[in-house]
């Protein structure tokens, strides 16, 4: 009877991980890899030679990487998840009425992913690739998810201390709670030199009929740009957008 138990608690190893892996910004040390998952550096290096063998991860010399079969799993969600094919031609719309780079993302666990991206005829100055796992709390796109969490789980999904922007000022945990209520009141999130200096953002809800969240839709620029005269255009567009995409999405159960 203990199996299953000791079974999925390896898998949840892996994942572990794998996690780690995925996240790393460079190649990793075992020792490294061991301790951002919190596994003894015995269990961590069985698990890895798996992932070696699976091809989920590398190896070079004496560190580790994501391997090429990720790659094999995120090109299976692109090319068969609903959501991902229809958000295509909407994303080129909207970066072509706005013009500015129109993105979208998902909630994975406690980050949003990018899942898709397409540049306007002005693209902005950094390379924000496809499958970047990104905070919650910094930029319009992930406070509109943690917007429709139920407000009691939130303070547990946010840093407890003040929140430091790319702008150089400090947000308190209160003032972050004030700013989602605003969005679950307006519908919609605006961002300005959160997580990148000078960059803006305008981000909606993208709800499958029955009102679930599935999804934020945006569109990112230069934060000069985005004056006052020009939000409201954005905002409507973004909203629009964000509303027939989510119609389109199929029903399921």
């Amino acid at each position: 009877m203990t199996a299953p138990s000791s079974n999925m608690r390896s898998l949840d190893r892996a994942f572990d991980v794998l996690a780690v892996l995925q996240d790393a910004k460079q190649p990793m040390r075992l020792s490294e890899i061991a301790r951002h998952s919190g596994l003894h550096i015995a269990t961590a290096q069985r698990i890895v030679n798996v992932l070696l063998e699976r091809g989920y991860a590398a190896r070079t010399g004496e560190t580790y990487t994501a391997g090429p079969a990720a790659l094999a799993v995120a090109h299976a969600f692109m090319v068969t998840n609903p959501l991902s094919l229809l958000a295509q031609t909407t994303l080129q719309q909207l970066a072509a009425s706005t013009g500015y780079t129109a993105s979208i993302f998902v909630r994975v666990e406690n980050s949003r992913v990018l899942i898709g991206r397409v540049e306007s005829d002005n693209p902005l100055s950094y390379v924000l690739p496809v499958g970047e796992r990104l905070p919650l709390h910094l930029g319009g796109a992930g406070k509109i998810i943690l917007a429709d969490l139920p407000p009691g789980e939130v303070p547990a999904m946010v840093p407890p201390e003040e929140i430091a922007l790319a702008s150089g000022r400090t947000v308190a945990t209160a003032e972050l709670l004030a700013e989602l209520d605003t969005i679950r009141r307006e519908g919609h999130a605006i961002s300005v030199s959160e997580r990148t200096y000078g960059i803006a953002s305008v981000s909606a809800p993208v709800r499958a009929p029955g009102g679930r969240l599935v999804a934020v839709l945006g569109v990112t620029g230069p934060a000069d740009a985005f004056t006052d005269t020009l939000l409201p255009r954005l905002i409507t567009e973004v909203r629009r957008a964000a509303a027939t995409l989510g119609a389109r999405i199929p029903v399921t159960g």
